[in-house]
């Protein structure tokens, strides 16, 4: 069975962004063209971040996640914003399948156990944003990047995985839409720690990264947004996807 590669895509005010170390937001198009070709690219699973509910704690945009939802003829993800059982109801009515956890994890600790039990551990996807200091220490980050919290980045994935989430998205956000490579040591200390599947995140610039991460590293799955998005060193922007010859051997 081969192993997923997940486009990851950013929504900010209906439209679609991309990031780089989380920041420098910058407007790509409009996401229901972009899941539209990769419908026909036969994507294996698309996740949708909002970079608004994250960094705000606002709720997410129903409204949009109910349009994407309506084209999208893969299974979709979700995060961003979510807070509570109801919240997670409603998304999943429209047609997404999985919910992407963060900031709420830790500010909210009852959250993750209670929408396991409710929803089932393989709807919950825990997600872990990792940022170094400057002194080279890792920091788990919640809220888009902007608060750090206690807790070391395999500690915090043994914990959600005690809470039972059903993956675990491993982040690394110095490297989020540079395309210099996934922090491949990070991930593999991930997927050492927790038994769940680990979805890589973070770098990826090449068929070659995404090939790493599961072969080298040990990661169940590759996430990324500026390789699908992007195209040459002006990073010109055009949907692309790994053909069928090109997965061959992960």
């Amino acid at each position: 069975m081969r192993s997923r590669i997940i486009p990851v895509l950013l929504l900010k005010n209906a439209g679609l962004y991309k990031t780089r170390k989380f920041r420098d937001d910058v407007y790509i198009g409009d996401p229901i063209n972009a899941v539209r070709i990769f419908n026909e690219k036969e994507v294996d699973e698309l996740a949708f971040l909002s970079i608004e509910a994250a960094r705000s704690g606002g709720d997410p945009d129903l409204e949009t996640l109910k349009n994407i939802a309506g084209e999208c003829f893969m299974p979709l993800a979700y995060g961003g914003g979510i807070k509570s059982s109801e919240m997670v109801r409603e998304i999943l009515a429209i047609g997404i399948e999985k919910i992407i956890i963060n900031s709420a994890g830790w500010t909210d600790p009852a959250l993750i156990p209670h929408l396991t039990e409710h929803f089932g551990s393989s709807t919950i996807v825990g997600s872990i944003d990792v940022k170094r200091s400057w002194t080279g220490r890792e920091q788990v980050m919640i809220h888009g990047g902007q608060e750090k919290v206690a807790s070391s980045p395999e500690d915090w994935a043994r914990e959600l995985e005690r809470r039972g989430v059903g993956e675990i998205m491993i982040n690394a956000i110095d490297r989020d839409g540079e395309m210099i490579g996934y922090d491949l040591d990070l991930v593999r200390r991930i997927a050492a720690a927790v038994s769940v599947p680990v979805i890589a995140a973070g770098g990826a610039s090449s068929i070659d990264d995404l090939k790493s991460a599961v072969i080298d590293a040990g990661a169940s799955a590759a996430a990324a947004g500026a390789l699908f998005v992007f195209q040459g060193k002006h990073r010109a922007v055009l949907i692309t996807y790994p053909s069928s010859a090109e997965r061959d051997g992960f």
